[in-house]
């Protein structure tokens, strides 16, 4: 081969290989031109996706904490409305109790007009004290004793206190006194509760006066009525109808 046609046929092989290279940058950049439209919309595809995704999970979280919310109010609501219940019938029990206790004063009140008092004893009591001394024991014996021939009879029972103290207090205060003598006279002696119509009336009935020592001393009693019946026609009556008792 000569020189000429070496070269020549060299210029072809470089030409070829330089083609080549060519066609094969064109066919990447096609097919990158190609894919990279596909490319961004996968990637704005699941963007949205992941949006759609987080906006599924806030709106079920919305959710769920709304009907929680609902379910506390309905349940807050039914509470309610069982204390509303509940407080009607305390209210409407405590109106049939005072209805009840209003009628059993009107039948002891009506009764004791054929009452007359045939024995009557007082006791006293330590300031703030409600507990009986031996030598008040002693003079509710005395008095006990005649209840043991007495027929058609009711014992009133009267606790009062001195002027000391709030209204209140002394009213409860008075109330204890009188039932420290009731159950000791009833327990010992066998005296059934419907024979004792007892009040406690605090400092509202004085029988000395409050301002002296010894008057405030005599106000803290007891005062005990022995009241027989004489309207009735056995000789074993019982006492009115409602009569209060307390053991």
């Amino acid at each position: 081969m000569t020189m000429q046609k070496m070269s020549v046929s060299l210029s072809v092989s470089v030409m070829a290989i330089a083609l080549a290279g060519v066609t094969g940058c064109a066919t990447k950049n096609y097919v990158k031109n190609q894919t990279a439209p596909i490319i961004d919309q996968t990637n704005q595809l699941n963007d949205k996706t992941a949006q759609n995704n987080r906006d599924i999970k806030s709106t079920d979280e919305r959710a769920t904490a709304g009907i929680a919310k609902a379910q506390g109010a309905a349940d807050s609501a039914t509470q309610n409305a069982q204390g509303a219940q509940k407080s009607a019938g305390d209210a409407e029990n405590a109106a049939n109790d005072a209805v009840h206790r209003a009628d059993s004063l009107a039948s002891v009140v009506a009764g004791l007009d054929n009452y007359q008092a045939i024995g009557n004893v007082s006791v006293t009591f330590g300031f703030d004290k409600a507990a009986l001394t031996k030598d008040d024991k002693a003079q509710l014996d005395t008095f006990a004793a005649t209840l043991a021939t007495a027929k058609s009879y009711i014992v009133e029972v009267t606790g009062g206190t001195d002027s000391t103290g709030n209204a209140d207090y002394n009213y409860a205060l008075s109330q204890r006194r009188a039932d420290a003598v009731v159950q000791y006279i009833a327990s010992k002696y066998s005296i059934p509760a419907h024979r004792f119509y007892l009040i406690g009336i605090g400092k509202d009935k004085e029988v000395a006066d409050n301002s002296t020592r010894e008057g405030r001393a005599k106000n803290r009693r007891v005062d005990i009525r022995l009241l027989s019946n004489t309207g009735a026609r056995t000789t074993d009556a019982s006492a009115p109808v409602g009569a209060q008792g307390s053991l």
